[in-house]
């Protein structure tokens, strides 16, 4: 195994390295011995995940050895309660995220080619990890609770697989020495009895490294229950392109009015059991005159949002951040009195769920939603956050109850526009470094902006593949010299989705095997499939007949729950012999253009359509735009300060290079990339592209020079392994379909 030496530390790397991968892993140990940020971009294929692990347990083990075949670090810790590090070792642990699990046994795939073992384990949720037989059936909130439940001293039915954990992990302190993923902690607790949730959490507080999702991080509850000692830790978020929403999302709350309904009914449930237990046990630990004032103050909200005047239901209801402070001063709630209320909830929460329990009942708890409200709002004292938000308040779709009372229902939101106040938290706590990398980061600048955070340093890697393994260009014009501009002017006109279907005709018959198509919106995906399938005076067959007849369609599904069958039903068709492929037609920002892994045949060009600019009318977007707006014009540097226009041209930007991003997986995969819209030939619009893909992109004036030199990069390149592919591209013809 190949070491090198980079700025001063040993790297044990599996293969002969690239030069890229060892700047990268040059920028990540500078990273880390300056205690510094880093913002690291590398595409997809250029080993970035392999390069960040080697590089960082280098770095930490030149620190000191690491903990392996130990399993506790403070003698006194008790299962499920947070232990702080600090009480063993002075060094730093490595908290490593992603977005989602599957993204994470990728990662600690890669770890187990290393020559690296580090104390280790990942992180799960309770529906991924629980193997009690009632409680592993619920979901959310509900299985939470009544894990909680089932855990405590008190409790009369304890659980029996939390109740051996403690001496489990004591007795196997070999735990983690070995990579272990969701599915192995499942076989430990399935075989020998310890629930693997709380071996999880044992373990993460003598680990070091710590594989979690990004909510663990960013969620405050979360964060809170790690027990993690933050002084120095290194902070890792791995596909890190989408983390500005998540921690917007995570800042922010929607109150619709179909949620308050249902709290106020479980306010009254409360009301009803405690009265009951009163009257039949003689149990007063419940008081029910605490849920009738949760009651009397949820009423309260919601005829105070009822109230609120709405002049144009297309802009609704907007005031700065602090107002929501005067909404609830009419309710009596402050810091104070706020607190209490959480309390109150805390215990109808748990009154709830016992009866549920006793009923056999697994539903969420909605009152718990309340509480967590109300922790955002008075999370700090001198309510400084609120300046960063905004209140909203919308009217929704009238369903026939609402329409009987003559009000359309109402969705109270409370909008961050500040990213970075999830990622202060870690500056607070004197996190040494955070590493954010991703294969489509850019454009740069603003993501470093909208997170508030200093990084000194940065990386846009180029990629390892050769210039005969990549097509990209602009394609300014179709068949019939019409040209592609899917603006909001142009996206209707049947002209514009004639010509765009048959230059698509043309591209399926020359591009071999998958070919992935991205459209701006599922309004303009549904309007051109539409158009294409309608018939055309000027010929016999459909424009979506002559798609079909080269390559099988399957169309992106707007529920997430039918997706996987769309995944499954695009393979099957790439298998069928009886055409050249299949064509997937998708959106950017949808399921197919995130994190997945379109290699090879299953994806040798993808087109880009249009500039996927978010919706301009959204209220979330006229509202962010706003507040940059402000923002800049109140700032002295205003060089250096994202606008709303910047940010509006960025989030389109940013969905591009992910959508192309689908393509091109590693060192010997080739495709294409087709931007099929006029404006990519503007030198802004380039220049917000990843950086690994301009020095290949051509913008080209004519369609006729578009297939021939496309006909050319597939018949002549430097693949000759599949000579099926080479025979299929050779008997094309250069003829352009119109």
């Amino acid at each position: 195994m190949p070491t090198y030496k980079i700025r001063g530390i040993d790297v044990d790397f599996p293969y002969e390295a690239y030069d890229c991968q060892l700047v990268y892993m040059e920028k990540v140990i500078e990273s880390l011995q300056n205690k510094c940020n880093a913002l690291l971009e590398s595409p997809t294929g250029t080993g970035k995940t392999l390069c960040l692990l080697c590089a960082t347990l280098a770095w930490r083990k030149s620190l000191g050895g690491f903990s392996t075949g130990k399993s506790e670090r403070n003698s006194q810790s008790v299962v499920g309660t947070p232990s702080s590090q600090s009480s063993g070792s002075s060094l730093p642990t490595i908290v490593y995220t992603s977005r989602t699990h599957s993204q994470l046994r990728q990662v600690i795939q890669e770890l187990k080619t290393s020559s690296y073992r580090p104390k280790m384990v990942i992180l799960g949720s309770r529906e991924q990890l629980c193997i009690h037989e009632e409680v592993r059936t619920l979901r959310g909130k509900a299985q939470s609770n009544a894990c909680r439940f089932l855990c405590r001293k008190s409790a009369k039915r304890q659980c029996a697989h939390f109740s051996q954990t403690s001496a489990y992990v004591k007795q196997n302190p070999h735990l983690g020495d070995e990579p272990v993923d969701i599915e192995d902690l499942l076989k430990i607790g399935q075989q020998f009895g310890p629930c693997p949730y709380y071996i999880s959490r044992e373990l993460s507080k003598v680990v070091d490294i710590l594989f979690a999702p990004y909510n663990y991080l960013i969620d405050p509850s979360y964060r809170k229950s790690l027990g993690i000692d933050w002084d120095s830790s290194v902070l890792i978020f791995d596909e890190a392109h989408n983390l500005e929403g998540i921690c917007a999302d995570a800042a922010s709350f929607d109150l619709p009015a179909g949620l308050l309904t249902a709290c106020i009914s479980e306010a009254q449930s409360c009301i009803d059991l405690s009265i009951t237990r009163r009257d039949t046990s003689s149990d007063k630990s419940q008081n029910p005159e605490n849920y009738a004032i949760l009651k009397a103050l949820l009423l309260k909200l919601e005829k105070g949002i009822a109230d609120v005047p709405i002049e144009s239901s297309e802009l609704g209801f907007t005031r700065p951040g602090p107002y929501i402070y005067e909404l609830l001063a009419n309710l009596n709630l402050t810091h104070d009195t706020a607190t209490k209320l959480i309390d109150i909830i805390e215990e109808a929460a748990v009154l709830l769920e016992e009866d549920k329990q006793q009923k056999s009942q697994g539903t969420v708890c909605r009152l718990e939603s309340i509480a967590d409200i109300l922790k955002l709002i008075f999370k700090d004292k001198n309510n400084a956050h609120a300046t960063f938000y905004r209140v909203h308040v919308r009217e929704g779709q009238s369903y026939a109850p609402d329409v009987l009372k003559g009000k359309a229902p109402r969705t109270l939101s409370w909008w961050c526009f500040n990213p970075g106040i999830a990622m202060e938290e870690f500056s607070k706590r004197g996190v040494g470094s955070i590493i954010l990398t991703s294969g489509t980061l850019s454009p740069m600048e603003s993501f470093a902006q909208e997170l508030r955070l200093n990084f000194p340093v940065r990386l846009e890697n180029p990629h390892v593949i050769s210039s005969n393994q990549i097509w990209a260009g602009v394609v300014g014009v179709g068949p019939s010299g019409h040209s592609f501009n899917s603006s909001y002017r142009n996206r209707d006109s049947v002209e514009y989705k004639r010509e765009l279907g048959n230059a698509i005709v043309n591209f399926a018959r020359i591009v071999p095997d998958g070919l992935l198509v991205f459209f701006p919106s599922y309004y303009v995906l549904d309007k051109s499939i539409e158009c294409w399938k309608s018939v055309d005076n000027t010929s016999s067959t459909t424009i979506w007949e002559r798609i079909s007849r080269y390559k099988k369609p399957v169309i992106e599904p707007r529920q997430s729950s039918l997706f996987p069958s769309a995944i499954q039903d695009y393979m099957a068709k790439l298998k069928d012999t009886s055409s050249s492929g299949a064509v997937f037609f998708a959106v950017c920002r949808g399921k197919v253009s995130e994190g997945l892994d379109f290699a090879d045949q299953t994806g040798r060009a993808v087109i880009i359509t249009g500039v996927p600019f978010p919706m301009r009318t959204d209220p979330k977007v006229r509202l962010k735009r706003e507040f940059l707006d402000q923002q800049a014009a109140s700032s002295r540097d205003n060089n250096k300060i994202l606008t709303g226009e910047g940010w509006y041209g960025q989030q389109a930007s940013r969905a591009v290079n992910q959508a192309v991003g689908r393509v091109i997986r590693h060192r010997h995969d080739y495709g294409a990339i087709i931007f099929c819209d006029e404006r990519f030939s503007n030198a802004n619009q380039q220049s917000q592209i990843s950086l690994w893909i301009r020095p290949h992109l051509k913008c080209h004036s004519r369609f006729g020079d578009v297939i021939f030199t496309l006909s050319r990069f597939f018949r002549d390149g430097v693949f000759s392994s599949s000579t099926m592919l080479k025979s299929t591209v050779l008997s094309m013809s250069f003829q352009i379909c119109q």
